[in-house]
């Protein structure tokens, strides 16, 4: 148990040690700006009036958990992808746009909007999407093309679908369920996301306790032979990583359009592909497949998140803020290189021989 407590924690370390790195970056701009007071203005949460009139809660770190809900939803299921498949799904955002526009296409196509309707419209989404995953995973899993190559066929023609569902339009709407499932629930001072986020954990937590897909994936990607030899299929395993992925993304990608109101095809999660890869890289997770950590993946999420609101805090311009992004992102890729670790193990060993042949020197003379 101790064993897999430590394995765990291994996984986190790095995601919690980067988090708890940008968190500190925020204190010190706060002390030079505002003084000894300002050491928690990053963490002070308050109550505000939105736009409706409800009473909700506002602030940094409100803003990075609100913010990170649909790039937390999809890392979820590219990590798994990940740890099945050894790449990447490059066509995540085309595809969370094909979903948005059937679920806007099922509420506009209804006369009134009701609960069941919007239940049904997500429905239909995340059939669209989990269909996506379902091609993705026929070229990887069956016809053995590299995820990322099998992936850019959805990444190039995905929003053009997208538009087509919908007539060659971009359809808004104006309804309180949508307007709430993208902001706040009336008399609920937390964003909606935050929950929704918390139900897709939920399910994965179940279905990791109850079934033995985390054994089959770790397999498969550890060693895909070994287990086809002990009686996985690893071609019905890889299938339902992209299959699970188009779940994931469907549910993303309604967020995003009822935040929104409305589906921009060409802008709609733009970007977000490689932030759900540079999650689960940050989140500790192999990008070559193997053992993996949701909750690293998801903690990585919000790392991001935190990153962005970081960088607008200290004045970053929206325009340069890739650059600056950019930047991080690779140094904080080199510091966990195989390489580097290696390096640092070393030194740290060294540093630790000596001070412990220090203390002997010291005990014998004693």
């Amino acid at each position: 148990m101790l064993k897999n407590i430590g394995a765990r924690f291994h996984f986190l370390l790095m995601p919690i040690a980067v988090l708890l790195l940008l968190m500190g970056i925020n204190i010190i701009a706060d002390i030079i700006r505002l003084g000894l007071p300002g050491i928690f203005n990053f963490f002070s949460i308050e109550i505000r009036i939105n736009n409706l009139g409800n009473q909700v809660l506002g602030g940094n770190l409100i803003s990075i958990i609100n913010g990170a809900s649909e790039l937390a939803i999809i890392a979820i299921g590219m990590t798994l992808v990940t740890a099945a498949c050894r790449g990447q799904d490059i066509g995540v955002g085309a595809v969370a746009a094909i979903a948005a526009s059937v679920f806007f296409y099922v509420i506009r196509s209804s006369e009134t909007v009701t609960t069941l309707v919007v239940f049904s419209a997500f429905l239909a989404s995340a059939l669209a999407a989990m269909l996506c995953g379902v091609f993705n995973g026929t070229l990887v899993a069956k016809l053995k093309i590299q995820p990322m190559i099998a992936t850019l066929i959805m990444f190039t023609s995905g929003r053009s679908i997208a538009y087509a569902v919908n007539g060659g339009a971009s359809p808004r709407v104006n309804d309180d369920i949508t307007l709430q499932i993208g902001s706040f629930i009336h008399g609920v001072p937390v964003p909606t996301p935050v929950f929704i986020v918390m139900l897709y954990g939920l399910i994965f937590f179940l279905i990791f306790k109850f079934t033995n897909l985390r054994l089959y994936v770790q397999s498969i990607g550890i060693n895909e032979k070994s287990a086809r030899l002990n009686g996985i299929n690893p071609t019905a395993i890889k299938m339902w990583t992209f299959v699970i992925l188009g779940f994931c993304v469907a549910g993303a990608g309604v967020i995003n359009a009822c935040r929104m109101q409305r589906v921009d095809h060409l802008s709609i999660l733009g970007g977000i592909e490689m932030d759900a890869i540079l999650a689960v890289a940050i989140g500790g997770n192999l990008l070559s497949g193997g053992k993996f950590s949701i909750i690293g993946s998801i903690i990585g999420a919000y790392t991001i998140e935190t990153l962005n609101v970081t960088l607008l805090r200290l004045g970053v311009l929206p325009e340069p803020i890739r650059v600056y992004k950019a930047t991080f992102i690779i140094l904080l890729m080199i510091l966990s290189s195989p390489v580097v670790r290696s390096y640092i193990a070393k030194v740290w060993g060294a540093l630790t021989a000596n001070t412990r042949d220090a203390k002997h020197i010291v005990k014998g003379e004693g």
